[in-house]
């Protein structure tokens, strides 16, 4: 039975994983459960005098709480601690924790929904977390041990509060989160990342407290975010007075400061956007991290995974799946990965709290502490759904990268090849980079904006929906992407851990960018006549501050330049006939913002140039991929414990 206070509404926050699992796992538990009482919108006290709107969820019996002290959850979110109207409460992440033993607390951020405040990007949540932490040890129904979860924006609220150490903080559980905000969302490799870093805080913008306020106001913002964004992104560097946020000056200031340090510098090692920094303040607690091989915050999850497992005793777990900034489905992007990749996260969750705050034993922590799954396998085929069913299977390891792992390093040649066999003489490959004609963002780590740009796994193929694309040719057809691809493999080759690629460049432009992709190029078959082209990893760097990212560094007339594009880490199988394949250009928009290559302040430029851009693959300058290789004997099809 349940009990509202003075209502009761769905939670239905970003990344704190109400999903259809959440409700088979309700019905399906056998395990005996209590009711739920909910106290509506507890002003609890900030510091500053502030107070957070919070729901706290408990356990009950004949409507009342059940009296005793129990282990607390909290969730601390800027999307909305209130549910869907009309939703089903039983099936919300924090109903289901109270009913197996839990007092679970959500709370509205500062500024946000019923919170008070003025909400800015993740400064002040390390404070209210702290605060919000304390504040729960000390109510009469806790036991004084405190765990966190949450995803996304909920994860960095997470990590914010962690580093400043309090007392009755016991366990976390973080999904898809940020080690560096700087280099995982504002920028990346020092290129500012536009789609996400427009659509983000215009979705804020469109649910903040002065939209709810005035429908005109939410009408526009929801407007520039739906029927004008392709056209927003396109408008971009916006001068003085023409931004789109324009009227959410809360939400526009912050937009405006992330335009405006493009360099790594202290603004960005606030707490809140870097953690990176603090990993010795972390308080020695069981931590486990979960993120996907296509998530926003993969690089961000994996720095923070080995950050802590390098420092502390306590147990830290790491589980990288084939996702995207969304947690545990079978498929993402075109791709299907089989129903092992699938798995119920809340679940996971109640496997982990179960056993690091009650003690008991779910033999979580017998398990090796990494699991990685490795893509590929699959027949290439498109299945009922439309999916590409490329398949894969999950590798439990002791460590990131698994032991047993070997980087190969795979030389760029100017016939197209890419090979062991290091190169020779051999001319550069040069081309030239409009930024008038950009190449189309097809795939990748997206979330804010996927819904003009396409998320995940995907075929580098244009079509006529995909914003950016005029024609519907592969993308390695235009002049400015140069393709570099091993034969046919003889047998598969597995890859798990961090790729990078090394590049020697020169361009006619006193600053541009370079972007790498690793490609799994499988063959043609009656689904696909022309090959699938699956994206792996991707990124980019700009050339000025690819040496050290606090500061610029102009390219020189005639300078020949390393660079190094870090594609993070992936984990896959290349099929026997497929082909290890990666891909250079210049552009990848609107996910990055556009380099005008005039060498002119980003975002503050008069005009643009082409740029004629080289990369060398040479004796003297052997521009190759990295890859992590393994053993094909040690990892089985039907998934490996190593």
């Amino acid at each position: 039975m349940e009990r509202r206070w003075p209502c009761v509404r769905l939670l239905a926050a970003l990344g704190v994983l109400l999903t259809s699992t959440a409700l088979c796992w309700a019905q399906s538990s056998a395990s005996e459960k209590f009711g739920v009482v909910i106290a509506k919108n507890v002003m609890v006290p900030m510091r500053d005098g502030v107070k957070l709107a919070t729901d706290v969820y408990m356990p009950a019996r004949d409507g009342s709480l059940v009296p005793g002290k129990y282990p607390v959850l909290v969730s601390r979110t800027p999307y909305g601690k209130d549910p869907t109207p009309g939703a089903d409460v039983s099936g919300n992440v924090a109903y289901l924790f109270a009913q197996l033993g839990y007092v679970v607390v959500v709370q509205d951020c500062r500024g946000r929904y019923n919170s008070q405040g003025t909400f800015y990007i993740d400064v002040n949540e390390g404070r209210d977390g702290y605060d919000t932490v304390e504040w729960a040890a000390n109510q009469p129904w806790s036991n004084g041990k405190v765990g966190t979860y949450g995803g996304s924006y909920l994860a960095q609220a997470e990590n914010a509060l962690a580093v400043l150490r309090p007392p009755h903080l016991a366990a976390m559980f973080v999904m898809v989160g940020t080690s560096n905000y700087f280099d995982d969302g504002g920028y990346r490799g020092g290129v500012f990342t536009l789609l996400h870093n427009l659509v983000y805080p215009l979705i804020l913008a469109s649910t903040s407290q002065e939209s709810e306020r005035d429908p005109a106001l939410k009408n526009a913002s929801l407007q520039a975010l739906h029927e004008q964004i392709g056209n927003w992104l396109r408008a971009y560097p916006y001068r003085p007075n023409a931004s789109p946020l324009l009227m959410h000056p809360v939400n526009d200031r912050w937009f405006q400061d992330f335009v405006d340090h493009p360099l790594y510098d202290d603004y960005w090692k606030q707490n809140g956007f870097n953690f990176e920094v603090s990993y010795d303040n972390y308080p020695d607690i069981p931590v486990y991290f979960l993120s996907g091989w296509y998530d926003l915050f993969e690089r961000g999850t994996l720095h923070n995974y080995l950050g802590l497992a390098s420092r502390h005793r306590s147990p830290t777990k790491l589980i990288m799946g084939p996702w995207v900034h969304g947690i545990g489905p079978r498929a993402s992007g075109d791709v299907d990965f089989g129903g092992s990749a699938a798995i119920d996260m809340v679940r996971e969750q109640q496997r982990w709290f179960d056993q690091v705050l009650k003690g008991q034993h779910t033999g979580i922590l017998d398990e090796p502490p990494v699991r990685l799954f490795i893509m590929g396998g699959g027949d290439g085929r498109r299945n009922e759904k439309g999916f590409m069913e490329d398949g894969g299977d999950w590798l439990a390891t002791s460590a990131w990268p698994p032991a047993g792992v070997s980087s190969r390093a795979y030389y760029l040649h100017a016939d197209g090849s890419l090979s062991e066999q290091l190169p020779g003489d051999e001319a550069p490959s040069t081309y030239a980079f409009d930024p008038c004609h950009p190449v189309p963002t097809i795939g990748g780590q997206i979330d804010s904006g996927k819904d003009l740009s396409p998320d995940g796994p995907r075929d580098q193929r244009c079509a006529p929906r995909i914003f950016g694309c005029d024609d519907d040719l592969p993308l390695s057809s235009r002049q400015d992407v140069l393709v570099f691809e091993t034969p046919p493999l003889a047998s598969d080759v597995v890859v798990a851990g961090p790729v990078t690629v090394d590049l020697w460049i020169s361009s006619s432009a006193p600053d541009t960018d370079f972007t790498a992709k690793l490609v799994d190029q499988a063959p043609p078959n009656s689904d696909y006549p022309w090959g699938y082209a699956m994206n792996l990893a991707d990124r980019i760097i700009r050339v000025s501050s690819g040496d050290d990212a606090e500061t610029r560094r102009l390219l020189q007339p005639g300078e020949v330049r390393k660079v190094t594009i870090d594609l993070v880490g992936t984990a896959n199988r290349f099929r026997a006939g497929h082909r290890i394949r990666v891909d250079i250009s210049s552009s990848n928009f609107p996910f990055f913002e556009l380099n005008p290559n005039t060498g002119e302040l980003p975002a503050h430029q008069t005009h643009e140039a082409t740029a004629l851009n080289t990369v060398y693959h040479d004796r003297e300058h052997p521009s190759h991929l990295n890859l992590p290789v393994m053993e094909v004997a040690g990892v089985a099809r039907t998934g490996q414990t190593q």
